[in-house]
């Protein structure tokens, strides 16, 4: 199962977040996405787990904790919209 985590404290490493969800279950990846621009943290994560039943307990027992000073949000990753983005456009002239 893919995990939505959100809310993250900029000082919080793929590491901590393995850490976190592992004492809940074998954990096959951690991602913190990070800003092309800049290359810092955008503040949220996808962490996977093998086992559903595993991953709905650390989902259950991770949202609401406090990580690095920041309230966790966690719950299932939605599938990704493939649809183009909106945006660019040249607006009026």
């Amino acid at each position: 199962m893919n995990i939505y985590v959100g809310n993250l404290s900029f000082d919080v490493s793929e590491d901590d977040l393995r850490q976190v969800f592992e004492s809940h279950g074998e954990v096959t990846s951690t991602k913190i996405i990070m800003d092309r621009e800049t290359g810092k943290s955008r503040g949220f994560a996808f962490v996977e787990m093998s086992d559903d039943a595993q991953a709905q307990t650390a989902i259950n027992d991770v949202n609401g904790m406090d990580l690095k000073g920041r309230e966790l949000k966690v719950n299932q990753a939605r599938p990704r919209d493939d649809a183009p983005r909106g945006g660019g456009g040249r607006g009026r002239y």
